[in-house]
């Protein structure tokens, strides 16, 4: 297994090729994301444990929107049995993932506590919102800015990594080794994936939107909100199966072995 340099421009594409296996089954795409909110939601509300256990699972769920998208690209109907589908596959490894994706996200936010206090890690692990005044203050702007940039190496490590656990029967060490110089040897793609992101689920929807409420005075807010909405929706699974894209561009299935010819003697 090795991770395959593409083209830059590829990145933008993933994005595209995501909107194409969400269109396959929009309505089983949009319970499986559905299914997947209401259960972490479930499991954060847990007492005591519940945010540990909701980031814990987080590699592993992740999975099953990689094998829906496998599902969809092969034309294959699937269930919401698949989003355990990588706990299934690799448990041991997904639950260490997912160990260390929490240690990870706990060290980050210690780091953002020299900033503001820890006014952010309070509020990610515990739901203590801030005051309006830490929100507005340089201090807490400075944590978010810090969190960004520490979290950026902590997503290229859990990027592929469960995926690579899953399916190609890697170590949790293993799969965080290749996931992140995967990321790493293609972070033009990944910089051209990420403006695309930004442009078609943020910057373009919320300029329109911006644009006809200013236009309407305020008057189409109910009707613009009902285009919006729908909009959202699609682009949550369209964002999940462009992670796939991107791992069947870099880990590229090797092709099916030829058969030997028959003997001569058959």
């Amino acid at each position: 297994m090795q991770a395959q340099l593409i083209e830059p421009g590829r990145g933008w594409r993933w994005l595209a090729r995501g909107w194409q296996l969400f269109r396959v089954a929009p309505v089983m795409w949009l319970a499986l994301v559905f299914a997947y909110y209401m259960l972490m939601t479930a499991v954060s509300l847990l007492p005591v444990v519940g945010v540990v256990l909701a980031m814990v699972l987080v590699p592993g769920l992740s999975v099953g929107f990689m094998a829906a998208a496998r599902a969809a690209e092969r034309g294959q109907p699937f269930e919401l049995s698949l989003l355990f589908s990588g706990l299934r596959a690799a448990r041991a490894a997904q639950l260490t993932l997912g160990g260390i994706y929490f240690t990870s996200i706990v060290l980050l936010l210690a780091a953002t506590a020299l900033a503001d206090g820890g006014a952010l890690a309070r509020w990610f692990l515990t739901g203590e919102r801030p005051a309006v005044e830490m929100l507005q203050s340089e201090d807490f702007l400075s944590a978010l800015g810090l969190a960004s940039l520490l979290y950026m190496p902590v997503m290229m490590m859990f990027w592929f990594a469960p995926v690579l656990a899953a399916w190609n029967g890697m170590s949790a060490g293993k799969a965080l080794f290749f996931s992140f110089f995967a990321c790493l040897l293609n972070w033009r793609a990944f910089v051209a994936y990420g403006v695309a992101a930004t442009l078609v689920l943020f910057v373009v929807p919320f300029t329109a939107l911006l644009g006809l409420m200013l236009a309407s005075g305020g008057a189409l807010r109910p009707a613009v909100f009902s285009v919006l909405f729908p909009f959202v929706l699609a682009m949550m699974p369209t964002l999940f199966a462009s992670f796939y894209a991107s791992y069947r561009d870099i880990f590229p299935e090797p092709p099916p072995a030829e058969s030997p010819p028959p003997s001569r003697n058959e």
